[in-house]
């Protein structure tokens, strides 16, 4: 059987995003998302999640850009002197490699991020993170503690097939980058099923990510194997508006188009494509 996991990130960052991600949901094929606790719009995220509960919400781990959820003043190694966050994540890696980041700040971070969604009445069904940075050694290790803690029973694991490119254009960089990810990736995979966590078989979004369009969505779709496969979307209303708070060159719009096409519903309906969240995973399908 093909099952199809397709999540939006960034819950709670923008209301623009939230409701993207909502309208991708009651109008599209997004079956999950992951929200971000010290985001922004992190209260409105929380009460449309509690207004749809056919939506997944996993926790999008954050611990570069933005604001922390705990206080500065207990996690030093990972803010600056206003008590933000690593704006980027090379230089949160450079931090990691010279031994500036404590490893019990990040516990406490993250900690305190799944608490605040507890509290808030979320019904946790996964976790991934911003940039990707839970697939870090060392963050790894807490990150698989932070979910035996709270009973999180599954994971991302974006490793994207070395190969794929799926009609995709992709510059050197990000294919460099995306390789390094998929081999970090691989290794946490085996981890996160050593500590019982159930995570997918496979991955898609990280190349084209920020840029999915309706053709490569049908592309992925088109060549799914039998088993679970999670799909990477960031959908969002108004690009203009987002851009102009953020400079990641993101086409939320067309993401957002792309997963409520009806060319793409059809054609998971002609694969026999089931749709589900990490919560069926949770349940064991």
């Amino acid at each position: 059987m093909k099952q199809l996991i397709v999540n939006a990130d960034d819950f709670g960052l923008h209301e623009n995003i939230n409701l993207g991600i909502i309208e991708g949901h009651a109008k599209g094929c997004i079956t999950s998302t992951t929200i971000m606790l010290g985001a922004p719009a992190f209260e409105q995220a929380a009460d449309l999640a509690a207004a749809h509960p056919q939506l997944g919400v996993g926790i999008h781990l954050t611990l570069v850009g933005g604001h922390p959820v705990a206080n500065p003043e207990y996690i030093k190694s990972l803010v600056d002197n206003e008590g933000m966050f690593c704006d980027s994540y090379p230089l949160f890696l450079k931090k990691i490699c010279l031994g500036d980041i404590r490893l019990d700040d990040v516990w406490r971070e993250l900690s305190a991020q799944v608490n605040k969604a507890v509290a808030a009445g979320i019904q946790i069904t996964h976790l991934d993170s911003h940039q990707h940075m839970h697939v870090v050694p060392g963050i790894l290790e807490v990150v698989l503690g932070i979910a035996k803690e709270f009973k999180i029973r599954a994971m991302r694991i974006p490793a994207e097939p070395v190969l794929f490119r799926g009609g995709f254009k992709a510059g050197v960089g990000r294919i460099i980058g995306r390789s390094g990810l998929t081999m970090l990736s691989s290794l946490a995979r085996a981890k996160a099923r050593k500590n019982g966590l159930v995570v997918p078989d496979r991955f898609y979004g990280m190349l084209a990510g920020g840029s999915m369009d309706e053709r490569l969505l049908l592309n992925i779709i088109g060549s799914l194997p039998d088993g679970i496969t999670e799909v990477m979307v960031h959908p969002g209303l108004d690009d203009t508006a987002l851009n102009n708070t953020f400079t990641w060159g993101y086409h939320w719009q067309q993401e957002l188009n792309a997963v409520i096409s009806s060319q793409v519903i059809g054609r998971l309906e002609q694969e026999n494509i089931k749709l589900i969240s990490f919560a069926a995973m949770n349940k064991g399908g």
